[in-house]
């Protein structure tokens, strides 16, 4: 079935405000739709310098997507937000528990390697909040089609976006600090909203998620 979706009025207005203080118009038009998304989803104008966007791979993963690639996400807050497909998240399975217990790893790195196991490669990933299942995706060499890497926090967040964009990976993420659940998931959705809102993908699984980010 076709993603589609009726654009707000006060979306519209929203991007319109947007785009009077921030000129994005050079970047291709799928980059250009993630960074648009992720500022209007964060109300922050520093995402415009501070993302890192692959632009071949974020095409690529659109089509991807077409194909019915998978979604994966770190968090549930990073899966609510992202509407109109369904993800895998294995972060509350009590397996997961178990096997960062036994591993000696953190819940989401333990949530990673399951969910590796369940899609295999051509996934895309999207961790919004764990650096340590951002450094387990790429140690266990997924091979996605995209990561989007933008955990938060002051405390190996900036490390692991960086490795991420040193592993070669095809990606996306940000320099500084920042990040989070809502502009991780805000940067999926402009993958399958597209840059005009109104939705580009097909998955026989369409779902919208309650407490949509957008």
């Amino acid at each position: 079935m076709s993603v589609n979706r009726q654009v707000h009025p006060i979306e519209a207005e929203s991007y319109s405000i947007l785009r009077s203080r921030v000129d994005l118009s050079h970047m291709p038009p799928f980059s250009r739709a993630v960074a648009e998304r992720v500022i209007h989803a964060s109300a922050d104008l520093d995402y415009a310098t501070d993302l890192v966007i692959d632009d071949a791979a974020v095409a690529a993963a659109v089509e991807a997507l077409a194909n019915g690639a998978p979604i994966i996400t770190d968090v549930a807050m990073v899966a609510s937000g992202i509407t109109a497909r369904r993800t895998l998240c294995r972060i509350s399975d009590p397996i997961t528990t178990r096997l960062a217990r036994s591993a000696g790893i953190t819940r989401s790195a333990a949530a990673v390697r399951l969910a590796h196991s369940d899609a295999g490669p051509g996934a895309v990933w999207v961790v919004g909040c764990a650096p340590t299942a951002l450094e387990e995706i790429i140690a266990r060499r997924v091979r996605p089609a995209l990561v989007i890497g933008l955990p938060v926090g002051f405390v190996g967040a900036a490390e692991s976006k960086a490795a991420l964009r040193d592993s070669g990976l095809p990606q996306v993420s940000n320099i500084s600090e920042k990040g989070g659940s809502a502009v991780a998931a805000a940067a999926v959705n402009a993958l399958l909203y597209g840059p005009d809102g109104t939705g580009v993908t097909s998955d026989a699984d369409d779902t919208s998620a309650a407490g949509a980010v957008e």
